[in-house]
């Protein structure tokens, strides 16, 4: 299978109608010049890593440039938890309270449990599901603080990515900032390792993924570019500083038809602010990255699927 790819990506991809040839004619380099094209429609700066878990291979544009995690720590610091709780080290379902000095925007799960308080399994899927603020913080003070997730990616062999502060200073990640940040290689990688290795065991696996199924927040990310027919999960991240740029995250996992090796995805797209909303135009950028996913997952079907987009 893994051979029969390299010889299809030789062979059908493409650009699309009026793109300039790329210098780089191979798999990888035809691949990556769709992502820019991408790049530039979107007016930002796009990152983007997909990997394939099987063979190693991997295809993307700034992958190892650093781009902030706004909401998408929270799937990490979920399976922070799942793993605690799986070596014996913390009580997943032990029951916490938390006060209103605890409570920040955004809190549709830690808001309505005030009284009478959740478990720490509970506040994980919410943080991952819903992306409730108060309910990382919550997290985070249980698991050692930002210092803690840290700690943990570097266990797992990621010696990139980092959290250096809570929710919502965290968010402040302008293009200079190295604190709270990551790469989409590393974190393409990260998603591998919690998802399909061996950090997790299979139920603590199985449930973080079932979270990440449940995620409704990427479903016009990039999720909306996949087949409909795939299997994808995702965690995403926005955040926007007035004046200067918006950052649109989506990180996940998509398994194509049966007998395809999964991939992994981590998408970080930067974007300048002159658009009037930008939502609407990251949603987009982001949702061509998942058209190149199945242009890396399925290249014997020769679609220049980016290129009909502009």
């Amino acid at each position: 299978m893994m051979i029969d790819r390299r010889l299809f990506l030789g062979g059908t991809l493409a650009l699309g109608a009026g793109a300039c040839i790329p210098p780089d004619q191979s798999p990888v380099g035809r691949l990556a010049a769709e992502l820019r094209l991408i790049e530039a429609a979107g007016n930002g700066t796009l990152g983007v890593e997909i990997y394939d878990t099987a063979s190693g291979m991997a295809v993307g544009i700034n992958r190892d440039r650093r781009f902030g995690h706004a909401s998408s720590f929270k799937f990490s610091l979920a399976a922070l938890l799942l793993q605690r709780h799986a070596a014996g080290l913390i009580d997943a379902d032990q029951k916490v309270m938390w006060a209103e000095a605890d409570m920040i925007a955004h809190a549709p799960f830690t808001r309505e449990r005030m009284a009478t308080g959740a478990t720490l399994r509970e506040l994980a899927r919410a943080a991952q599901i819903t992306s409730d603020n108060p309910a990382a913080n919550i997290l985070l003070r249980q698991l050692g603080g930002p210092a803690g997730l840290t700690a943990f990616w570097r266990s797992i062999g990621d010696e990139v990515s980092r959290v250096d502060r809570n929710e919502p200073e965290m968010n402040l990640v302008p293009a200079t900032e190295f604190r709270d940040t990551t790469t989409p290689a590393a974190m393409a990688r990260t998603v591998a390792k919690l998802i399909y290795g061996d950090v997790l065991p299979e139920a603590e696996r199985a449930e973080l993924k079932s979270w990440m199924l449940a995620t409704e927040t990427g479903l016009k990310r990039v999720r909306a570019g996949l087949p409909k027919d795939w299997v994808a999960g995702d965690k995403t991240g926005t955040s926007g500083l007035i004046g200067t740029e918006y950052n649109y995250i989506d990180i996940g996992f998509a398994e194509g038809p049966k007998g395809q090796p999964p991939l992994t995805f981590a998408c970080y797209f930067r974007a300048r602010p002159t658009e009037a909303s930008m939502q609407p135009l990251g949603e987009l950028t982001l949702s061509r990255v998942g058209k190149v996913i199945r242009e890396f997952a399925e290249p014997e079907k020769g679609l220049p699927l980016v290129g009909k987009l502009y």
